[in-house]
Formats: C-alpha cells, structure tokens, sequence
C-alpha cells in the first residue's frame, strides 16, 4: 500500500477536523449569497476551495466555517449574523452531507453517521462590538470559537499585523476571555500579537486554540506562533492548527506577498480582496515576478517542528481555504489533505500520531472548553462588564 492510499485509509476512521474555512466570505463575496450561483452540491473548483465532492475526497469530517467580516465593516455585528446565516442555508440545503454541531459529542455522533460536523467560528473582536452581551449572543446562535482580533487591533486587544496599541490584553480584553471560557466557547489566538497570546494564556482557565497559524521559528511572519508559546500549549491544553497559506509557511513567499499587498493598494484594491478584478491585478503581478511556490513539504516542515515544541497532542489542521489567493502545490483545494498525511507518513509519522492531528486533538478541546464551562456556569454569573468600566 502507498503512503498516499495509507493516508486515505486513516482519514476513513479518523477524519481531518479543519479549524478554518472562508467559504461564507467568499459566497459573500462572489454571489451575494445566492447559493444557486454557487451550488456547492457540485464541483465549483471554477470558483471556490471548498464544495462537498473535494471535502468527501479530501477526507474531511468536521469544518469550522469562519464568520469572517472584515474590520473595516460599517456594522460587523449585522455582517457576522448575515454570516451565520450563510452557514445555516448551507447545512439546510445539504443535510445528507453537513450536520450542524455545537459540541464535541456532535463532532462524534457526525462522524459515527458519515456526514461532515459543521462548526463556525467568529474570526475577529471587532464582531462583538465591544460587548459581552453580544458575545453570549454569538455563542447562542452556534459560535464555537472567536480569535480575539484580524488583521487590525480592537480596543481590549493587539494584532499581530498591526502598532501594538494595548500592549496585549487589556483589563476588559481579559474579560471577554473569562467570559469566553465562562460560556464554553474557545479562545482563538490565531492573528493576535505574541504578547495578546501571552495574556490570553496568563488569563485562561480552558484550552486555547490557533485556528489556522504555523511557526514562527520555521517562517518569521508576526501571523505564526513564537516557540515560547507553543511551548506553553501542553499545559494549557490547547491545539495549534498548521495553515496552508504560502505566505505563512514559506520565508520567500512572505517577503513577494509584501511587494504583491503594495501593489495591490497601489491600484485601490484591499490586499485581502478576491474578486475577480483584484485578481487580474494580482496575476499581472505575478507574471512580472513569480511568486514563490510552497509545496506540502513546506508544510509538512512546520508540523515536524510544532510536534518537536508542542508536542503531538497540541497539533491540528487549518487549511483556511477560500481565505486566501493561493495555495500550496499538492494542497490545491479541501481535496488536497491525503497528500500532507502521506508526507508525514513518508517522515515516520504513526498513524496513531496523525489521527490526533486530524480529529482527535481537534475534538478533545472542544470537549475540555465545554468542561470548564460547566464548572464555571456552577460558580459565576454572566458578566456585564463593559470596556468603559474596565479600561477607562
């Protein structure tokens, strides 16, 4: 048996759970969320990462489906529930292949019945308007997890990609991870700035996770995760999850994406924009400079690293697929995760090392997140702190 067919046969029992898809952006984006336009029932390679054929022939099991708006959005908390929505029309439009879930026991009764666990997380502060009202709300509408900021800062927070402002965490950005805890939702630091996964470490009493971020020491870009910090991860129980983005994992890729953002904002477009304009403008780019290709080695590089710091049960996956303009070779789309397990397979990976990576890990703290709520419903109210009373 090939290390490819062997990496097909694991993901049979033990799926990859991805901590992070962009799928709800992008039909934001593409269609306005005509879900006809963008059938996902269907092969939409033309248009997406993502449809329902390639999850089933990339081995995927459990999505959390990003409720991504951006920062910049008029009115984030309208934008992030039109989000929602997005997901709750696609499990209602597939229920043969998505099944919503809320908790780990979900996550396991989707993969006893062969349909994929459909999660969402919230991805950036600034959709809960600085309220922990709405916060509570998120979480009651099916939010599983929120990473504490984007690409900028929010009030109570720092950014990796931007001026440090709070140094961290303020008083009141602690409270919202007491709160997070409080409810059972996790603690993304995916996007925040060392020093803000250092408070939220300082700060949390349940296992924090990085939805979709790779390692600093094997890639310097601010987005990856420092050494000390992953080093922190057995104690605390959480999971990193390795991203797929090329300008993430691979040092020439970051230093072209640099000039690439520059160019984009030199023709009035988001360096974040997808469209089918901004993308003309990045492929003129591209044909004057090619860019840097990252390969499943590459990433298969950060994992041998993380496991190294971390330790195996601290690893999972975040693909962030249709979140980004480009992938790497052999990891195309959500049809490409085989090819990574058989790389690490071909690096002496166990099989019992890579169904934690896959599902295992991914389950276990999700399932630790709801135990500390339970203790902590038992003993605290809700709070109703506010970022005036907090941080002045």
């Amino acid at each position: 048996m090939t290390s490819l067919e062997s990496a097909r046969e694991l993901l049979r029992e033990f799926p990859v759970a991805d901590g992070h898809n962009d799928l709800p952006w992008a039909l934001r984006e593409q269609v306005r969320y005509d879900l006809d336009a963008r059938d996902v029932a269907a092969d939409q390679s033309a248009h997406l990462h993502t449809d329902i054929p390639r999850l089933r022939q990339g081995g995927v099991g459990a999505q959390y489906w990003s409720v991504y708006v951006r920062t910049d959005s008029p009115d984030p908390v309208a934008a992030t529930l039109e989000q929602i929505d997005c997901v709750r029309q696609l499990l209602a439009r597939h229920p043969g292949d998505l099944r919503p879930a809320l908790t780990a026991a979900d996550m396991e009764a989707a993969r006893g019945e062969g349909r994929i666990a459909s999660l969402m997380g919230a991805e950036g502060g600034h959709s809960i308007a600085n309220s922990l009202g709405t916060l509570r709300g998120l979480y009651g509408l099916g939010v599983r997890y929120l990473t504490l900021t984007h690409n900028d800062n929010v009030d109570w927070a720092d950014s990796a990609t931007d001026e440090p402002r709070a140094g961290g965490l303020t008083a009141f950005g602690r409270e919202v991870v007491r709160e997070m805890n409080r409810v059972g939702m996790l603690v993304d630091l995916s996007h925040v700035a060392a020093t803000t996964m250092r408070d939220a470490l300082d700060t949390s009493t349940a296992p924090v996770v990085f939805s979709h971020s790779s390692a600093r020491a094997v890639c310097d870009h601010p987005r990856n995760i420092p050494d000390d910090v992953l080093e922190r991860l057995p104690v605390n129980g959480g999971v990193a999850m390795v991203t797929f983005v090329p300008k993430f994992v691979l040092q020439a890729a970051v230093d072209w994406t640099a000039a690439a953002d520059e160019n984009m904002r030199a023709h009035g477009f988001h360096h974040l924009d997808t469209t089918a304009e901004a993308m003309k403008v990045h492929r003129a780019f591209e044909e004057r400079r090619p860019r840097p290709v990252a390969t499943v080695a590459t990433v298969a590089d950060h994992l041998d690293h993380m496991r190294e710091v971390a330790g195996i049960d601290h690893l999972g996956i975040g693909g962030d697929y249709d979140g980004t303009a480009f992938t790497p070779d052999g990891l195309d789309d959500v049809s490409g995760y085989p090819n990574l397990l058989a790389e690490l397979l071909e690096r002496g990976w166990s099989k019992a090392d890579l169904a934690k990576l896959t599902w295992k890990n991914a389950v276990r703290v999700l399932g630790a997140a709801e135990d500390v709520a339970r203790g902590l419903q038992a003993t605290r109210s809700p709070s109703n702190a506010t970022i005036e009373s907090l941080d002045g």
